[in-house]
């Protein structure tokens, strides 16, 4: 028996086509070229250093990173916090309700996750975060200079409600430039180092002024996280039922 192979390059494609004598039966065999499958991901990849420079030099890029860094840092900022400010200003146990508190605040995070899904299906991204924003603060002063059962309750809100802005803030981003959406999406990503300095701020400011005050500094990221929504400008808008 012989075999013969034939090899044809077509729109990315390889077609391999293979002869057996002496009945000519033909088996077409389509690989995808190796090439062509790295163009389509070169965009995905990290770039150089170089590529990193030039998009630090997009103040769209600096505006969302510390999108990132105040919502990772507010996110911290109050689940670090919850629980003291609990027996501090209410003597509630920090190990009995206000662990409690703490763990409704992750879960109801998770049912706002779930719930966001479904709203950016029928609404435009930036009013939800815009919605979502506004709550929150609403929802951090109730829990702030309400009363204890008011806290309760406002603080797992605070959660449910700012579940949605990780997401939306990264898909905005990365639709608001063309290329290196790799590169960018590494700068976005260290943007979490915000869990790590903004609960120090809210420390540091609660030391010398009470910790109610210090949590109030958290209203000012949450207000520049509802800013994104009026100045963001994606390149195409999420589909919307």
């Amino acid at each position: 028996m012989i075999i013969t192979e034939e090899k044809e390059e077509s729109n990315g494609m390889i077609h391999e086509t293979l002869t057996t004598n002496p009945r000519d039966v033909v088996v077409e065999i389509e690989t995808p070229d190796e090439s062509t499958e790295q163009e389509k991901k070169e965009d995905e990849k990290m770039g150089a250093i170089q590529t990193h420079l030039m998009l630090l030099k997009n103040p769209m890029v600096l505006l969302y990173f510390l999108a990132i860094f105040c919502y990772v840092g507010t996110e911290q900022g109050i689940a670090n916090w919850i629980s003291q400010f609990l027996e501090v200003y209410h003597n509630i146990n920090p190990q009995v309700q206000g662990a409690k508190t703490i763990s409704n605040f992750w879960g109801m995070m998770t049912l706002g996750t779930l719930l966001g899904l479904v709203l950016l299906k029928f609404i435009d991204s930036r009013k939800v975060l815009i919605l979502s924003s506004l709550i929150s603060i609403i929802a951090l002063l109730a829990a702030l200079f309400g009363s204890s059962q008011q806290a309760l309750i406002a603080f797992p809100i605070i959660g449910f409600f700012i579940a949605t802005m990780w997401s939306i803030i990264i898909s905005l981003a990365l639709n608001s430039v063309l290329d290196n959406h790799g590169s960018f999406s590494g700068i976005l990503v260290t943007g979490i180092i915000g869990g790590a300095f903004i609960p120090l701020i809210v420390g540091a400011i609660g030391d010398s002024f009470g910790l109610k005050t210090g949590m109030l500094f958290l209203v000012i990221t949450l207000l520049f996280i509802l800013s994104i929504g009026f100045w963001a400008k994606p390149l195409i808008n999420n589909k919307t039922s």
